[in-house]
């Protein structure tokens, strides 16, 4: 994997039923309601309906969840709260 993939970080939304995304470093958690990823740009947390993810692989930083997306939010920093203080805020 090249610098340049590392560091790059796209969004494609299709339809709130389809979002596929580069730039992603770890998967940190997930459920039917919320998907938890480590981003080169901070946590993203993707909530919805029925989600599943449909393709992962870490190695190229791809991954795309399927279901009812209902929101996207990222969080900077070093304030990240465990997976399950940050579900149930």
């Amino acid at each position: 994997m090249t610098e340049q993939n590392i560091s790059k970080h796209n969004l494609i939304l299709d339809s709130r039923k389809k979002l596929s995304l580069t730039g992603v470093k770890d998967v940190s958690g997930f459920n039917e309601e919320v998907v938890n990823l480590d981003t080169h740009l901070g946590g993203l947390f993707i909530r919805g309906s029925q989600l599943h993810i449909s393709k992962l692989n870490l190695d190229t930083g791809e991954v795309e969840v399927e279901g009812v997306i209902n929101s996207l939010q990222y969080i900077q920093g070093k304030e990240q709260k465990s997976f399950l203080q940050r579900i149930f805020k």
